[in-house]
């Protein structure tokens, strides 16, 4: 019910271009701080790195969301605005003036677009990054670089968290495996230990 106020109530204020336009990002980012294409194939490990890299850029002082565009698709009824990231940002910002007023990051494959309420903010800290192409995890890898630059320009130093892959899933299968080993093998062992003490029937 509550949510359903604020969207009414954002409705209900936000410019008419912005209330008409669909874009999957604008909803999105009312309470998340990263967009993500929806159909690209994304490793979820990259992009939980990107969601916790922008998670703890707004812990330390750098205020900001991201929206990473893969294909005109992600852009709903505002096509026309793909492969043009600075207008597209400035679009976005706008739209969710109302819930969010802070920095807001655009990529997509030929650049970035950066913004804040709707209007261009200098983009020095993006400079000399080359365009991500098209390919998904490209762009997350962008985004997260982006990041890492704006909040340096700032001051602020982010490490970047660790990627967790099919690696470290198997490590944990391997530990989990070994414990089970090692238990079953101490319940062998104590097994034994208890037969050998049982008395011998004269």
């Amino acid at each position: 019910m509550a949510t359903a106020l604020l969207v009414a109530t954002i409705g209900a204020w936000a410019p008419p271009f912005a209330a008409a336009d669909g874009d999957p990002a604008s909803d999105y980012l009312l309470g998340q701080s990263v967009f993500l294409p929806f159909d690209a194939k994304i490793p979820a490990a990259k992009a939980r790195q990107l969601t916790q890299l922008v998670a703890n850029a707004n812990r330390s002082g750098l205020r900001i969301r991201v929206a990473v565009i893969a294909t005109r698709y992600d852009l709903g009824s505002v096509t026309a605005l793909y492969l043009k990231p600075q207008k597209y940002a400035e679009f976005l910002g706008a739209e969710i003036f109302f819930a969010y007023r802070g920095p807001l990051l655009v990529v997509m494959a030929n650049g970035y677009g950066y913004a804040k309420g709707g209007k261009p903010v200098a983009r020095r800290a993006l400079g000399g990054l080359a365009a991500p192409g098209p390919q998904a995890t490209a762009l997350v890898s962008a985004a997260t670089t982006a990041v890492q630059r704006l909040a340096a320009a700032n001051g602020i130093h982010i490490a970047l968290p660790h990627s967790f892959g099919h690696s470290q899933t198997t490590h944990d299968r391997v530990i989990i495996i070994a414990i089970a080993l090692t238990a079953i093998a101490l319940v062998g062992a104590w097994m034994f230990v208890r037969r050998l003490r049982r008395p011998r029937p004269t």
